[in-house]
This record gives structure tokens, sequence and C-alpha cells, in this order.
């Protein structure tokens, strides 16, 4: 019998604590004040957006699988076999686990900034696929997709960015990102999950729900700033808020003072009255037209999809 494989772990960034310190400064004095969104996923909130998922109102994840589930055979039959799967914001790497029988990769690529939480992640992958060639990537590609030559070479790349990840970035930002990702899948390709515009009601639940698991996966974003740059914070003081705006097709994510407040940090303070707000996330959603239209303008060679029943949820192909 074969030797089993150990999964590699390649760390291509490392947080600069006094940029990340910068830059959440930057944005907490910005007007209107905001929190990038990449301040979530410390370990709690990996763990917490875990728990999104399985909200019976957090419908991208669970329509997203039906439509795999529903497509499977058209899907291996367009994007092929045998490839390096690089999977783009891993997290517990489930998703793309459930596509190994599908496509058959001979090389799974795992990035994620969540590095503690994706060596966990890897580590038990490996374990139910002990043949397989997995490298795991510690790396912020909101910023940049730096791989590795030797990731790139042999079996033809394939990214997968799943979960409608893609509405995190404006439209601008978007397009900038899928180039990226074409420059560096000459001979694959990509397959991405995308949200798409459906009724205010059932969006807003998703981001909002009964049990309060986004409120507390937003307000968790206070708790890792205090850590980043020593404020103090105290999410008792804040509440979570999440709405529709049609004109921008998008669902933004606040958190919203309950009273006045004084937040501070070493070198530097913010008043925030009643009310106030600090913008943590927008997710776009798009048209299939829309996002098709935007892979072209990327440079992708040609594309396709595959939605659910009820239009609210697309998986899409694009050759490189």
């Amino acid at each position: 019998m074969a030797d089993s494989k150990t999964p590699r772990f390649l760390q291509t960034w490392t947080a600069d604590s006094a940029a990340e310190r910068d830059s959440a400064i930057a944005g907490l004095l910005a007007d209107p004040p905001r929190i990038a969104p990449k301040f979530f996923y410390d370990r709690l909130g990996s763990t917490l957006f875990e728990a999104i998922t399985e909200l019976a109102e957090y419908y991208p994840t669970r329509t997203e699988s039906a439509i795999f589930a529903s497509h499977a055979a058209d899907m291996a039959r367009v994007v092929g076999s045998g490839m390096s799967l690089i999977d783009l914001g891993a997290g517990n790497c489930a998703k793309a686990a459930g596509l190994f029988p599908l496509l058959e990769p001979s090389r799974y690529v795992a990035v994620d900034i969540s590095v503690e939480f994706l060596r966990e992640a890897l580590r038990r992958l490996q374990r139910e696929h002990p043949l397989l060639d997995i490298v795991g990537l510690g790396q912020d590609f909101s910023v940049g997709i730096d791989l590795p030559a030797d990731v790139l070479t042999g079996p033809r790349p394939v990214f997968f960015y799943p979960g409608s990840s893609i509405g995190n970035f404006d439209p601008a930002e978007a397009l900038v990102f899928l180039r990226r990702i074409r420059t560096r899948a000459a001979g694959g390709g990509l397959v991405i999950g995308v949200d798409l515009v459906k009724p205010r009601a059932v969006l807003e639940a998703a981001y909002d729900d009964a049990l309060g698991v986004t409120a507390a996966f937003n307000l968790n974003v206070l708790r890792h700033l205090d850590a980043t740059i020593g404020a103090d914070f105290s999410p008792r003081q804040w509440r979570h808020v999440a709405c529709f705006d049609d004109a921008r097709s998008r669902i933004e994510m606040h958190l919203e003072a309950r009273d006045a407040v004084t937040v501070t940090w070493p070198g530097g303070r913010r008043e925030f009255a009643a009310g106030a707000r600090i913008h943590t996330e927008n997710s776009y959603k798009y048209t299939v037209d829309r996002f098709s239209a935007m892979l072209g303008e990327a440079g992708f060679s040609s594309s396709r999809y595959w939605t659910d029943a009820r239009g609210w949820f697309a998986v899409f192909w694009a050759a490189a």
C-alpha cells in the first residue's frame, strides 16, 4: 500500500502588525467609519461563520450544495478532472472536499487568512484523503494572489471560490480580483459561487438570523479589533444591523452604538453618538447576465452557469 501523504503548509503571507494596526485605525477614523471584513476571521470568527452556514435563514450554502448535487454530471463534463484545485478562502475545506468525487483533483491547494484554523482543517482532510497531494497557503488573497511556482506546476489550475464571497468586493474590486485569477489560471479556469438578486425579506433574514449568530459574528470583530489595536470596545454597547440597499444591489452590515460611547486606543480615540454606525461588510448581489459580462471583461474565454430552481444562486464555470 502506498504511503499516506502529509499536508504541506506554506506561509506566503505574514501579518504586518504595524500595518494592520494602522489600517484598522484609519478605518475607525474615516467618515463614515468602517472595519475591513478581514478582521472578522480570527479563530472565533471563523468558527462563528461555520455556524452561520448551518442556519435555516442562510440559504447560500445549502442552495449552492444543491446546485452541485443536481448538476454534478454536467459540471464534471465541462470542468474535467485531475486538476490542481485551488480553494480561495478554504475555511474548514468542507465545500471543496465535497467536490473531490466530482472533480477528482490530483492536488488540493487551500488558501486562507485564518492560519491556525486552516492547519487543523488540513490535518483532518489529509486523514480522510491520505493519498491526495494537499498544500495549505496562509495568505491574505484579498490584496494579492501569491502562489508559489511549484503550486502552479503540474496539473492545470482550477480556482474554486464558492459561497458568494465575490460579493464582498465592490464591482470594480471584483473585476480586478477576477483578472488576477485569470492570469494564474492558464489552461484551467474558475468555479465560482454567485448570489443572485432576490426579495429583500429573504436577503435581510439571511444576514440577521433569529438566533443571533450573525450578530455575534459581526460583534466579534470588535473583540478582534481590541486585540489588534489595543482598543476598549465593549460589544454590549453595540448592536448588529443588516439592510439591503436596492440602488447598489447589496446587503450592508453595520454595528450601531446603543448609546453615546467613546472608544480609545493607544494614541487615539473616537466618539460615537447614539445610533452612529460602523460599516463592517457589503455583500453584492448579481444577475446572471451582469456576472457573465464581468467574467468576459476579466478575460475568461467562455463561461456557463447552473442555478437552483428558484434562481436564487448560481455556480459559474469560466474557462481561462
